[in-house]
């Protein structure tokens, strides 16, 4: 019975099947309103506590004369909260003190009351009173219990809900830990890179500019042979370290991006002889461009590298006959759920697929790792997955891998969406090969590394220019201040004390048109926003890249008098 219901009447069971005492009992009760019902044998009273009863009256001859197994059974079959009370009729003198046959009744009914004959009514109905005030009360703790048990149940639902939600508030708590530590590694890994660019890429300077020298001082005199040779291996190698340094800048995400609206479909169609022939003819390739594809914001020489990357990779983990597989299609993604992933938005994704080994979870887990490789020694640098990672997540993207070990891995580049159209290409001015400078054309060199400047100043030397010198800021602007012609300042751009940015914003306060070129082994993005790509040089260069710069500043190609953050 629950709160609100309405209880039904309650009942008092008469069992006495001889004589007239079923009777008298039935019209004492009726007297007092206790509602009552005569059974004539045992076999009704059992059907009528099965319906439902709250006491029983029987007498005790008909506990002797009936058999009682079945009653003694339903007793003890009870719930835990019934006790239901019986009251039994004993003949004169039928006390538990001289009655053994009383003392069995109370071990098989348990809640009995004996009221000896002959009686008082008043005593009968009393007695009655008190087994049904029993009976209401043990009806109250069930309902109070179930109550209760109710409530426990509700309340060990809620705090099962809460305890699946704090774990699942733990679980996602580690995962974005996890993440974090992840993100600060490689911001760690990253800050070490860029803080060793710049020297590393000096030293790549002086290295390549003195080989350069050295091939060219050897082809003078005419010397060949195994001196040659070995110029050659010692060229190699640094335009492999210069190689590796720009892609740990790029997995740093320090390199500089310039990005445009770009149709992946025209980018991956274009490079489709590349592939081939860095593939060579034992590996399919296959592309499926998606129709009425979104246009990409992205730097697309990075993607083609970003391409090529992963396309070297699958190649490396196909036997042969494997198949290389290139898609492009529109997507939109939800909320990131590894930290490679991108932010939920609209991308314009690309997709390197392979047929290949695969990977297991483990290496799946450190693909992103710098220097993580399973290719032999001396096959990998382990900066390829970075490298595209870097690059993905500075263009705003992100990246996506699946794999099965045994069927092939997939390669997600997810690149923003663009809205503007492409844009025509920019026609390049036309340069004259072999034209060289005017009689008298000065330039001013500033750098604080002497063997960088050195290197520098030879270069410029042979390509006909006069050179002034300085070493630092302050240097610059006293010879500037003290030259009455200047023609072109260079300036290395990340140089103690006065940067190249601050150095070239005096010397225009000096010199309002001069044109500067910027030369950088590194500089943070953010720093050199204000300048543009053609004023930029970046170490190591050789001497045909640093005579194109400077040939397209002083004819005033460059924009050159772009103004720069002070």
């Amino acid at each position: 019975m629950t709160a609100g219901s309405t209880a039904p009447p309650e009942r008092t069971l008469i069992l006495a099947p001889l004589g007239r005492d079923a009777l008298v009992a039935k019209q004492i009760l009726d007297d007092a309103a206790i509602g009552c019902e005569i059974c004539p044998d045992l076999g009704r009273l059992m059907r009528e506590l099965v319906r439902g009863a709250d006491s029983a009256v029987v007498t005790e001859e008909a506990c002797r004369t009936e058999e009682i197994g079945e009653l003694a059974a339903w007793v003890a079959s009870q719930p835990a909260w019934s006790d239901f009370p019986f009251i039994v009729l004993t003949e004169h003198g039928g006390g538990l003190e001289r009655n053994p046959a009383a003392a069995r009744l109370t071990a098989i009914l348990g809640n009995v009351s004996f009221l000896e004959r002959p009686f008082h009514p008043t005593t009968l109905v009393s007695m009655v009173h008190t087994a049904l005030r029993g009976r209401r009360r043990q009806t109250e703790c069930r309902r109070l219990n179930e109550e209760l048990e109710l409530r426990v149940e509700e309340r060990t639902a809620e705090l099962a809900a809460a305890n699946r939600q704090l774990l699942s508030q733990i679980e996602e708590r580690e995962r974005v830990e996890s993440t974090l530590r992840q993100m600060q590694r490689l911001e760690a890994v990253g800050q070490l890179t860029s803080g060793v660019a710049h020297d590393f890429n000096n030293l790549l300077t002086v290295v390549l500019g003195n080989i350069g020298f050295l091939e060219r001082g050897l082809a003078e005199h005419g010397i060949d042979g195994r001196l040659r040779q070995r110029l050659g291996y010692m060229r190699v190698a640094a335009e492999r370290g210069a190689k590796l340094t720009d892609q740990l800048l790029s997995f740093s995400r320090r390199q500089r991006l310039e990005p445009r609206s770009l149709d992946l479909n025209v980018a991956v169609a274009g490079m489709r002889d590349l592939l081939q022939s860095t593939m060579g003819g034992s590996i399919r390739i296959q592309t499926r461009l998606s129709a009425d594809l979104w246009l990409a914001m992205v730097d697309p020489t990075q993607l083609e590298l970003a391409i090529l990357n992963l396309a070297i990779n699958a190649r490396d983990a196909m036997d042969v006959g494997g198949t290389l597989v290139v898609d492009t299609d529109n997507v939109t993604l939800r909320a990131p759920i590894q930290p490679e992933d991108p932010p939920a938005g609209e991308y314009v994704a690309i997709c390197v697929s392979d047929t290949g080994q695969g990977m297991s979870e483990d290496v799946r887990a450190r693909v992103f790792e710098p220097f993580f490789t399973t290719k032999e020694v001396g096959k990998g640098s382990g900066l390829g997955l970075s490298q595209v990672l870097g690059f993905a997540k500075q263009s705003g993207g992100g990246v996506r891998i699946d794999s099965t070990p045994g069927r092939g891995t997939a390669v997600h580049i997810f690149l923003p969406r663009a809205e503007a159209s492409v844009p025509s290409p920019a026609a390049k001015p036309a340069t004259r090969n072999g034209e060289h400078p005017s009689r008298g054309t000065t330039v001013l060199l500033v750098d604080d590394d002497n063997a960088v400047r050195e290197v520098t100043r030879a270069m410029l030397h042979d390509l006909g220019y006069l050179v002034l010198e300085a070493g630092s800021g302050g240097a610059a602007l006293d010879l500037l201040d003290r030259t009455p012609r200047l023609d072109l300042m260079i300036v290395d751009f990340a140089m103690p004390g006065m940067n190249g940015g601050e150095v070239a914003r005096l010397a225009r306060m000096r010199r309002t048109n001069l044109p500067v070129l910027f030369i950088t082994g590194f500089a943070e993005r953010a720093t050199i926003e204000g300048i543009d790509e053609p004023q930029i040089l970046r170490k190591p260069f050789m001497e045909d890249e640093l005579g194109e710069r400077v040939r397209a500043a002083l004819s005033g190609v460059g924009p050159a008098a772009t103004p720069l953050r002070h």
